[in-house]
């Protein structure tokens, strides 16, 4: 029986078919229904052109016209349709020189990745399975599609995909399938970096992760990924058990943290990552060594951003076993501290130099309003112009 997010799809499919056309739902979806697991985008596969797909619907986004591709918006959410298809030569070992429109499932399903993600299912939930992807689902296996060295050569990336489906699924991958995989892999190399970035960002994050690492350490794959191929220790030296990430940026402050000569920066240049992982990366680093020499307590949860709990939380269970430490402990602290930001202080730099017109501004102030924030936070000074200023006349700064 389908689930309703297909029961919601389904009127995409009749309104294609409505022109004597065949449309079915295919790859991920398919895949997780099969599983019970939840289903996060439905794609769709049909003969219908692109040109035609615009002409019946409202809200199309030509995002691959020329692949074949567009998504169309229905009720606010999104679906992929790509016409069926034949891929020609892969120049880029990303994207085809050509494709070729087919009329047919049967063909279309012929070149796709693995198994699993080569079943088709029609709006009353009938399968089309050529290559036994259900059988392979009941025996948790990754297998290709036909001939893993073709499959793998079209395009590298295939070779992370399977190390990723391995580390959300936890499952084994097929003896021919992984012997292709270890003698290939330095195909990744011809990979555009965010590519591989947003794989390994997925494989970090699935629940099986150490399971997949197994794997990488076993195809010898890291030898051709960034950092890790001048730092083959890393993976093989990582701490049992490991558990999923929530982001990139907790990879790097992890990896940092066990390696600290490879600056953060470094990483997020080698791996092409936002300033955004960057800054995340900075901030749960600086976290985990200030819990190193002072444990959790009202100045962690004052520095470390709310938002960034969590994946700190899983970090300490990795590195440090640390299993006391709760989402509930950081968020009462959090609540209870006497100022959330530096915004809320009773004073402010203007202030500060008021008190001590004869100075030049310099780092000097910073240190006295960081000094400030932590008597604060501490609980140890009301933040009030006048005891602030009293402390500040107490504690005069040093000025060099």
């Amino acid at each position: 029986m389908l689930t309703d997010a297909f029961k919601r799809a389904v009127v995409i499919l009749e309104t294609i078919e409505s022109k004597g056309y065949e449309a079915y739902f295919v790859g991920g979806c398919v895949r997780d229904f099969l599983l019970k697991r939840k289903i996060k985008d439905i794609d769709i596969a049909s003969s219908a052109p692109p040109t035609v797909i615009q002409q019946l619907f409202d809200k199309v986004i030509p995002v691959g016209i020329d692949h074949g591709t567009v998504i169309v918006r229905y009720e606010g959410i999104s679906y992929e349709i790509t016409t069926f298809r034949q891929d020609g030569t892969y120049s880029d070992q990303r994207h085809p020189d050509d494709v070729t429109f087919i009329s047919t499932i049967e063909e279309d399903l012929k070149r796709r990745d693995f198994t699993m993600n080569a079943i088709a299912m029609d709006k009353n939930g009938a399968m089309i399975d050529l290559f036994e992807g259900k059988s392979d689902l009941k025996k948790q296996i990754i297998r290709s599609v036909g001939d893993a060295k073709k499959r793998f050569k079209e395009d590298p990336l295939r070779i992370i995909r399977a190390l990723r489906f391995s580390s959300q699924l936890g499952f084994s991958i097929e003896t021919n399938t992984l012997a292709q995989m270890k003698q290939l892999n330095k195909e990744v190399e011809t990979v555009a970096i965010e590519r591989l970035t947003n794989e390994w960002t997925k494989l970090f994050q699935g629940t099986f992760v150490q399971h997949s690492i197994a794997y990488v350490i076993d195809i010898e794959i890291d030898q051709y990924m960034p950092i890790f191929k001048e730092n083959r220790s890393l993976l093989q030296n990582l701490p049992h058990p490991l558990t999923p990430f929530h982001s990139f940026a907790d990879v790097i402050a992890f990896f940092h943290y066990l390696d600290p000569s490879i600056h953060i920066q470094t990483w997020a240049k080698e791996w092409k990552c936002s300033n955004e992982i960057k800054n995340k990366a900075i901030n749960l680093y600086d976290a985990l060594i200030y819990y190193e020499e002072n444990g959790v307590d009202n100045l962690l949860v004052y520095r470390l951003q709310q938002a960034y709990f969590r994946p700190f939380l899983q970090l300490l269970k990795v590195i440090w076993k640390d299993t006391e430490s709760t989402l509930t402990l950081l968020q009462n602290k959090k609540e209870c501290l006497a100022i959330q930001s530096r915004n809320e202080l009773a004073i402010d730099g203007h202030d500060v130099m008021k008190m001590f017109p004869n100075k030049k501004r310099g780092q000097w102030m910073n240190r006295i309003i960081e000094q400030v924030e932590q008597e604060i936070v501490f609980n140890r000074l009301h933040n009030t112009k006048i005891a602030i200023k009293e402390w500040i006349r107490c504690h005069p700064p040093e000025i060099n």
